[in-house]
């Protein structure tokens, strides 16, 4: 049986945040584009997505912002306690006037894939393979059905463990911390919770909770701790994930332990740490050919401050900005293949030189943080902290950034 070919202007691999907002974005420019999720469904793991004021803009960007902020509440204000010292309580600056809301990944998920073309998306296609015709200039990718796609162009959204990245040189992500995981869940008051509109970070000694209401009836929570050499077991049972963090949380308020009790069992997750080394970020080629990457495929990184997912909606608008402008620019009547190429190389090398320094800034303030908690030795501790106090004077610098229009 023969192999079945198809053709495809733009193929984006990965139906996540990024493969969907870079469709979005695009399908706004006019742009055709074909997203391929591996899954049988799009995913809504990862449980919830902070969103700042930069993501919002980006959001505004896609048409999507208006009807995801009806799905989750402003946060007006934060604090961090610290158990350690008398459970001393340090009010943590959001700026009122700044956007603050955590989202569930799956009303995003839905918000961009409702306003998506009907035929844009395609599950359980696996991609195995992607390669150069030296003829035709078109990318071919085999997928695990047997299609054969050609496309003009690849965007790889497949995360930090991307096969794109891995197809087009990139060196492999990283293990942020050797000895911190991150569990993630959400909980459900049916009569509401009393924790109002505000983030709190519960810490002491090497565990951090951070609590954030996505509604007056549900919670997101994330719990950083050591990892141990039962946790490669212990992430794939949510019984014993929940009973591992109880036992973490011993020490803490009793209503934090209450609320990792009464958790959505199908929403706990428990993972390591991977990242891309800030220094990768401003060294390596992200673009082979017509082939590029974005999100967490090109930056993944910690998620201490928060940025991971906005970070890749506004890849998105800038990518898709790059390509319409080469793109719109050109003369549909007198296209040749070889053009096409070079107009839309020359239109991911200019996403990616404006993207370098944002990503590597991002990259290189968490990946302090990161090391900062991970540290034992005091003097490393203050000198990761002297580093952050000149690197980012301003705690809130990454908020600040707008991505721009489409």
């Amino acid at each position: 049986m023969e192999n079945s070919a198809e053709d495809a202007e733009i193929v984006i691999i990965g139906g996540g945040i990024c493969g969907l907002a870079t469709a979005l974005a695009l399908h706004r420019k006019g742009i055709r584009s074909l997203v391929l999720e591996r899954s049988d469904k799009l995913r809504a793991t990862g449980a919830a997505i902070i969103m700042q004021a930069n993501g919002w803009h980006a959001l505004d960007q896609l048409g999507v912002a208006s009807s995801l902020r009806h799905t989750a509440i402003p946060i007006q204000r934060g604090k961090t306690i610290l158990l350690s010292e008398a459970e001393e309580e340090k009010e943590t600056p959001l700026g009122t006037s700044k956007e603050f809301r955590c989202l569930k990944r799956a009303d995003l998920i839905k918000a961009m894939a409702n306003n998506l073309p009907v035929g844009t998306i395609r599950t359980s296609c696996q991609v195995l393979s992607i390669k150069l015709d030296p003829v035709t200039h078109f990318q071919h990718l085999m997928l695990s059905n047997g299609t054969i796609l050609q496309a003009k162009a690849v965007i790889g959204c497949d995360g930090v463990n991307s096969i794109v990245a891995s197809m087009i040189g990139l060196r492999p992500v990283r293990f942020l911390l050797l000895s911190t995981c991150v569990a993630r869940g959400f909980t459900y008051y049916p009569d509401g919770h009393q924790f109002g509109a505000e983030f709190v970070m519960i810490i002491k000694d090497q565990v951090r909770l951070g609590r954030v209401p996505v509604s007056y009836n549900l919670v997101y929570w994330f719990v950083t701790r050591p990892w141990t050499n039962q946790d490669s077991t212990i992430s794939k049972n949510p019984v014993l994930m929940r009973q591992s963090l109880m036992d973490s949380l011993k020490d803490f308020p009793a209503h934090t332990t209450e609320m990792i009790r009464n958790c959505d069992m199908n929403m706990l997750h428990l993972t390591d740490l991977k990242y891309r080394p800030p220094w990768d970020l401003l060294l390596d080629n992200f673009r082979r050919g017509t082939v590029t990457v974005a999100g967490d495929a090109m930056h993944g990184t910690g998620p201490f401050i928060a940025q991971g997912g906005a970070a890749s909606i506004e890849d998105a608008i800038v990518l898709a900005r790059c390509l319409a402008k080469k793109m719109h620019n050109n003369d549909a009547n007198k296209r040749v293949q070889v053009e096409d190429n070079t107009l839309i190389e020359e239109a991911f090398d200019e996403y990616v030189k404006e993207r370098r320094m944002r990503i590597f800034w991002l990259s290189l303030n968490s990946f302090l943080i990161g090391k900062k908690l991970d540290a034992q030795s005091l003097m490393v501790k203050v000198t990761i902290l002297a580093l952050i106090v000149v690197l980012f004077r301003d705690p809130d610098w990454h908020i600040h950034y707008q991505c721009g229009t489409l």
